[in-house]
């Protein structure tokens, strides 16, 4: 458990995680589906403005369900995986510094990837809120979330954290490795401890 979980505050998350799955719902199934998931979410409010700041942690899990209870796990997880691959595009373009890239795509895979980790950690709290991050380095490369926002309370025969997946595969696909794949192969959905990302190349 996170300090800040300890603690009973209410963590804040980027918004991403809702502009995203917004810009990746209306791609898919329109803007009427995006009126209806974010309302069956609670969060109507975000139609007409979508956010600039951090955002409660609890309207992503809140999002993520909706999508699931609407939509179905299928359709659901692909929209979360095309909203993470937007975030991650969303990375590279505003957040990540262009010399820093530079210098990734140049470093061997092995140790780009153990930069590239390195970065995740240290910012790991504006996508996975109370939860935690952990990493292992190595062939291949395993990143793990504990308690994050993105499936708590769910319970599914599949993996869940498609969010998570995408952003990851797009930022080691494009900063280490041009044929990085990311997997998860484990899930609290599923009764696991943790939520467990596998990456390949």
């Amino acid at each position: 458990m996170s300090a800040l979980a300890e603690s009973g505050a209410v963590a804040k998350i980027g918004p991403n995680a809702v502009i995203r799955v917004a810009e990746a719902l209306e791609q898919a199934r329109g803007s009427e589906s995006v009126a209806q998931v974010f309302q069956a979410a609670g969060l109507g409010h975000y139609l007409t403005a979508l956010p600039s700041e951090m955002v409660d942690e609890r309207e992503v899990t809140r999002l993520q369900a909706a999508l699931r209870e609407r939509l179905g796990i299928p359709v659901a997880r692909s929209v979360s995986h095309d909203a993470g691959l937007r975030t991650g595009d969303y990375l590279l373009a505003n957040r990540i510094p262009r010399p820093v890239q530079r210098l990734l795509a140049v470093l061997p895979a092995r140790l780009a990837s153990r930069v590239l980790i390195s970065a995740i950690r240290r910012n790991a709290w504006t996508f996975v809120g109370s939860g935690v991050f952990d990493s292992e380095p190595g062939r291949p490369t395993r990143l793990s979330v504990t308690d994050g926002p993105i499936c708590p309370g769910a319970s599914a025969d599949e993996p869940l954290c498609d969010f998570y997946a995408g952003s990851f595969e797009r930022l080691f696909s494009r900063l280490v490795h041009r044929d990085a794949r990311v997997s998860e192969i484990a899930c609290q959905a599923n009764g696991a401890e943790a939520c467990v990302f596998e990456v390949r190349w």
